[in-house]
Order: C-alpha cells, then structure tokens, then sequence
C-alpha cells in the first residue's frame, strides 16, 4: 500500500481541553517518508516535533504528550488517532498553542477536516511494523496484549470500577470504520473526577460540549449518546492515537481491558522495543520463559495447583478451588470473598462491594484452567481475548461464596476458545459473559 498524505491545506479553531487557551490548528501536506510533524507557531523559530514514543512525557493524565528538546505538546492523542485511522502517513500539523483544540471531544471534526483536505497517494510504499511475539503490559485490573495478526485489529472492554458502564467491542480498523464507527466518539469523565482535576490545573477548558459526564446510572451530555457503547469506542480511539507513537503503521491485534493513555503507551514502547531489538538481531525461535503450565487431570483442584497452572499471583489469583471438572467441557470453582481483599479499601469504604470486573476476571480464569485441561499440553498459557453479553445483576459482598462456573462453547482448532461463563451466590447468578481466548504456546508469550 501506497503512503499518504492530503492534497491541501484545512485549518480549525477551537478551545484547548488543559489550558482553555484558544487555538487555531492547520494540516499541511508533507513530502513522502516525513510522517507526523507537529509546528509550533507561536513559539520563536517555530519548532517542530515529531511525536515518538520516546519522546512521551510523565504526564499522561487526561492526555497523550510529547516533549523535544523546550517545546512540548499536550493532548495531542485525538489528532493522532484521527491521523492514523483515516491512512495519513505524511502531513504537518500547524498549531499555535501547546495542544489542539478539544472540540467536541472526540476525533470526528479532525477526521472531517482530513476528508475536506483530501487525502491522496504518494509514489512510496507505506512501512508497517508486522508484530512478531505477543507484548502484553497490566496495571491491576487492567491489561494490554498485542497479538500478531495481519491488519489492525482493536477488542476493547471498557469498564468503571463499579462495573455499571461495562461495554465491548471488536473492529477492525480502516479508514471507512475508523471514519463511521470510531471518530465520532466523545471522551467521557466521571462527575466525582472533576473537581480534582481541575485543582491540578487540567481540564480547564472542559465542558458539556466537550465531553461526557457520567453521574451515578445518568449520562449528562449536550447531546444523546452517539453510539450505544459509545464509551467503548472512545477508549479505541485513544488507543489508536497512542499506538501511532510508534512512528509506523502497526499490523497487530490488541486485546483491552481498561485501557488508559499511561498503559497505552507502556504498550507502544514495548512493541518499539519488539522492532528495535529485530533491527539489530535476525530473527530467532524465542525460549521457554516464565510461568509454564502443567497439564492435569485431576477433577477437583486446590489452591496450590491452581498457581501451577495459572500465571496469576497475589493479589490477583481470582478463583480458590476447582471443585468439579466435568469431561472437557465444563468445570466449576468457587472464590471466597473476604473482608480482607485489597480491592475493599477503595470499592467502597463503608459499603464494600465486588468489583464487577473482578467477578469477569475469576469467570475467565476458571474458564482458562478449563481450556489448558481441554488443550492436553504442557507449556501453554491461555490469554483472555475479549468478554461480549456482559451483565451484573447483584452486588457482592464480604462474606460471599461466589460460584463459578464456565462451560467451552466452541473452538477453532483449539487456538481460539469460546466460553460462557457465569457466577452465583446462594444459587442466584450475580454475573455472567460470553468469553475468547487465545491458546498459546509458552516459549510465544512476552
């Protein structure tokens, strides 16, 4: 595939999101092989910087950006995502402040002003970086993995901590499902996040235009919700902009959990780690490292060989027995739910509850000691794909024995696992999901 650039200029104006300053942003074409350049024009000599992962600031609250040198850039993840979604390889991005306008808070004005721009083909051949190994980065309840696959694919699960706003969602990405299914996403905040991130300065120029405010079960908004899971969409977007720090087009499947602007790039600099070290070293088979499981074939398991077949540890080993494996099929594990879990200190003092995430983390690993007893092997690990027909249906609490129990729906050559998964306490079902997940070998895993 041919790079790209646009045939002319398209300027927009607008309020920045951080320092409410007003700014005027421009996109120029670019001569082949120049990438993303942003051009500071209202600093003397107007500077330019072109985003890198390694450039990327400390700060990554709120906002994706970069610093060169004295010239720095803030927020500037919605123009990049748009950039990188629309197939713009090449093309210079005037502004006349430290971060482009927020618009309406999602991507859909920049994506419009690409099409009013015009993209075209270039007489060079785009570069892409083809992912070779998994990468995977975690943060607690939240993970990135990068699979190999040939094009860019996003599977995304976006959730607060108090699991209401659990949404999901697989795209492959291009210009035409970028433009309709991607762009128009708006950010979103929660309304008890405001006030703090306005004392530390942020935000400063936040409003209903801008973005969304989730309030308890209301969504506060100037407009109705422009997608259904339209929260989903805008945690892609993101990613999108962030991945394209890696200064190439990316041919990967990322798998998220949580995703946010630090564990993006966290992502991004290790899948740059991946391409550098291929640079400077032929390709060779990877050995076996880290945890390795063990085949078994016992019906009942205790806690001791659940930590041999899993590679999760404190304070994240979500299942305490396996109390009954059916054939391949089915299996069932029980989770003893204590006062003394980590995750009760902040969900909620004074009423603690469950995360309803965590409830979707113990589904997938109960389903994932299943999957590795289905597989007949030693060395494999199972990876957590994606979750679809998520529903929480009551609280857990301190005290509860939550019963859970998976069940493989379907395989596609015991690669790719389907599974249900559901959990109960006192025989009624608290939660439930659809799960995927990917079987690999061990030596393949990051």
């Amino acid at each position: 595939m041919k790079q790209r650039t646009i045939l002319r200029e398209a300027t927009i104006s607008g309020t920045a999101l951080h320092s409410a300053a007003e700014v005027t942003l421009t996109l120029k074409p670019a001569p082949v092989n120049t990438g993303i350049v942003f051009k500071r024009k209202n600093i003397y000599g107007n500077p330019e910087v072109k985003p890198h992962i390694s450039l990327v600031s400390t700060d990554l609250i709120r906002n994706t950006g970069v610093t060169s040198g004295h010239t720095k850039l803030y927020t500037i993840e919605h123009v990049l995502s748009a950039l990188n979604g629309m197939g713009v390889d090449n093309c210079i991005v005037e502004m006349d402040s430290d971060e482009p306008p927020i618009l309406d808070g999602s991507s859909k004005l920049i994506a419009n002003l690409i099409q009013q721009a015009e993209p075209v083909e270039q007489d060079a051949e785009r570069e892409y970086f083809e992912l070779q190994e998994p990468v995977s980065v975690s943060e607690g309840n939240r993970s990135l993995i990068a699979l190999p696959y040939d094009g860019l694919k996003i599977t995304c699960t976006s959730a607060d901590d108090r699991g209401i706003h659990t949404q999901h969602l697989s795209l492959d990405i291009d210009p035409q499902s970028y433009q309709a299914g991607i762009a128009p996403a708006r950010t979103f905040t929660i309304y008890e996040d405001i006030e703090p991130l306005l004392k530390m300065g942020k935000i400063q120029g936040g409003s209903l235009d801008s973005a969304i405010v989730i309030k308890g079960d209301k969504i506060l908004s100037k407009e109705p919700l422009r997608f259904q899971d339209e929260f989903v969409r805008h945690k892609i977007l993101d990613i999108i902009g962030d991945i394209s720090l890696l200064g190439k087009s990316l041919k990967a499947h990322i798998v998220a959990v949580r995703p946010g602007h630090a564990l993006n790039a966290k992502l991004t600099e290790k899948i740059w780690k991946q391409m550098e070290s291929l640079k400077s070293s032929p390709k060779k088979k990877a050995e076996p490292k880290g945890h390795v499981a063990k085949i078994f074939t016992e019906s009942t398991l205790d806690t001791r060989r659940i930590l041999e077949l899993l590679p999760h540890r404190y304070p994240f080993v979500l299942i305490d027995r396996v109390i009954e494996v059916r054939g391949k099929d089915e299996l069932t594990a029980i989770k003893n739910v204590t006062i003394n879990e980590p995750f009760f200190q902040g969900h909620f003092p004074g009423n603690p509850v469950m995360p309803g995430v965590l409830q979707l983390e113990a589904m997938a690993q109960a389903a994932g000691v299943l999957m590795l007893r289905r597989v007949d092997g030693e060395d494999k690990l199972a990876f957590f794909m994606s979750a679809d027909k998520v529903k929480f249906r009551r609280a857990v609490k301190p005290g509860d024995q939550v019963q859970i129990d998976v069940k493989i729906l379907k395989s596609r050559g015991d690669k790719i696992v389907c599974a249900e998964g559901t959990c109960k306490v006192d025989g009624k079902v608290v939660s439930s999901a659809d799960l995927m997940f990917t079987i690999l070998d061990a030596a393949e895993t990051p």
